[in-house]
C-alpha cells in the first residue's frame, strides 16, 4: 500500500511515523508513506495556499486550485482521495478494514476555517471525520487513520489472529478484560475463573463481558 498525505505542517507527522508497528511496516515494506508540504504548489515567492472567503467571515480557506494541483500530481487511476474534515462521515473500524484493502491513499488534512467547498463536490472520493469534535487541522486524523489501517494489512502484526476478534471487529462488540501477573495486587485480584484452567468456563466468562 502507498499513502501520500497533503499538510501545512509535515513535520507534524516526525513522531508517529518513525516508531513501534508503524516504523516496523514502512521498514519491511508493506506500506510507503510519503508526507507532502503543500506549500510546494502554493503561489509566487509566498508560496501562498489560502485566500479569504466569499461573502465575509473569519479565517483563511484552503484554494481550490491549489489542492487540485496537488492532487493531480500524486493521483493515479489506483487512487483514492480523502479529505478529512469535520463535517465528514464518522470513521469506523469497518470502513478501517475497507480502506485498509485499497492500493493508494491520499489524505488531504484541513487547515484554518476550511477547504474550498469545491474540493469536496469535484476533487475528494470521500470526506471522513474521526469525531464530533473541532481539532485544528487534518493532521491528528490523518495519522490515527494511518494508523488504524496499517495495523490491519497482512503481515504487519505478528500474529494476524490479533486483529480478527477485537473491539469493533463487528457491531458493538467490545473485547473482554484481560489480567496479567501479579494475580493480586493491593488486595485487587484476578478473577477466579481465569486461573481455573476451565477453558469452557473461561470462554463463557470472556462471552459475558
Amino acid at each position: 500500500m502507498k499513502i501520500d498525505i497533503l499538510t501545512l505542517f509535515p513535520k507534524m507527522f516526525d513522531g508517529p511515523l518513525s516508531e513501534s508497528i508503524l516504523w516496523r511496516a514502512k521498514d519491511k515494506g508493506f506500506v510507503e508513506i510519503n508526507i507532502h508540504d503543500l506549500r510546494q504548489w502554493g503561489l509566487t515567492e509566498r508560496k501562498t495556499v489560502d485566500g479569504k472567503t466569499y461573502g465575509g467571515g473569519v479565517g483563511m480557506v484552503l484554494r481550490v486550485d491549489i489542492l487540485d494541483k496537488a492532487i493531480s500530481s500524486l493521483k493515479t487511476k489506483n487512487s483514492r482521495v480523502i479529505l478529512l474534515d469535520a463535517g465528514g462521515k464518522k470513521y469506523t473500524q469497518k470502513k478501517a478494514s475497507q480502506l485498509s484493502q485499497e492500493k493508494h491513499l491520499i489524505f488531504v488534512c484541513g487547515r484554518y476555517e476550511g477547504v474550498d467547498h469545491r474540493v469536496h463536490e469535484h476533487l475528494v472520493d470521500e470526506i471522513i471525520s474521526i469525531g464530533d469534535y473541532v481539532l485544528t487541522g487534518g493532521e491528528i486524523p490523518a495519522m490515527v487513520i494511518t494508523d488504524s489501517i496499517v495495523r490491519l494489512i497482512p503481515g504487519v502484526l505478528k500474529k494476524e489472529e490479533a486483529t480478527q476478534i477485537e473491539s469493533h471487529s463487528k457491531p458493538g462488540y467490545i473485547e473482554y478484560p484481560q489480567y496479567t501477573r501479579p494475580e493480586v495486587y493491593k488486595k485487587w485480584p484476578v478473577p477466579k475463573v481465569l486461573l481455573s484452567g476451565n477453558h469452557k468456563e473461561i470462554q463463557n466468562w470472556r462471552n459475558s463481558k
